[in-house]
């Protein structure tokens, strides 16, 4: 084969690669573009793996903690909500937060897909996984990581635990936590810019913030 033929032919192929990861990526959007498609139940117990830019964290969930909570994680996990997803409020001696989708269509669809609140059996103990929420049967898909014991505050203020970190703690307590409490109060990120511009803004301004590379549902 001639090189140019060959130079060609290459960059066909790269081409034909380009144009399946874009497919498969507005495939993928479309998915979790409706929420309501989303309805899968979830098992008794199962574990979660978050491969993030600083290392392995395992979530195990347990149904009976908070049932709600539980089946709306699985399907997240599983649709592949949280890949490419980032850590965007991580306040030392308090916890770790995430789960604004980088993509601003996605993020739109989820706004007003609420679940109604669980029952709080588990407390906010170190390690402890729960939904953030805005008040009373507001959760969507943000979460966030205990880092310390927080039952005291937490628990009356309806903060359901339905998982706990079983495996990466210290990689949790890793997490970038340079740009603390988000905007107005602090200098992190402003959240409506973070749901409105997606990773494009925390990219540009935040650079050094940790994220979730992909988060699956582990076998």
């Amino acid at each position: 084969m001639k090189l140019n033929a060959l130079v060609a032919g290459f960059a066909v192929a790269g081409l034909a690669a380009v144009a399946v990861t874009a497919q498969t990526d507005l495939a993928k959007v479309s998915r979790l573009s409706n929420p309501a498609a989303l309805k899968e139940v979830a098992p008794a117990t199962f574990k979660a793996n978050l491969d993030t830019s600083k290392g392995l964290i395992v979530i195990e969930v347990t149904k009976e903690w908070a049932p709600i909570g539980a089946d709306r994680f699985y399907n997240l996990v599983k649709a592949g909500f949280y890949d490419d997803v980032r850590f965007f409020r991580v306040i030392d001696g308090f916890m770790a937060q995430f789960g604004i989708n980088g993509n601003p269509t996605v993020m739109k669809a989820w706004r007003p897909a609420q679940i109604k609140d669980d029952p709080v059996k588990q407390g906010n103990k170190r390690g402890n996984v729960v939904f953030a929420t805005g008040g009373p049967n507001t959760r969507t898909t943000q979460l966030f990581i205990n880092l310390v014991d927080n039952s005291s505050m937490l628990d009356s203020q309806g903060f359901a635990a339905f998982g706990r970190v079983v495996t990466g703690m210290d990689v949790v307590d890793k997490l970038y936590n340079g740009y603390g409490e988000g905007a107005p109060r602090g200098k992190g990120p402003d959240q409506s810019r973070v749901q409105m511009e997606g990773n494009a803004y925390l990219n540009k301004e935040f650079p050094r913030m940790d994220f979730i590379k992909a988060a699956t549902i582990a076998n």
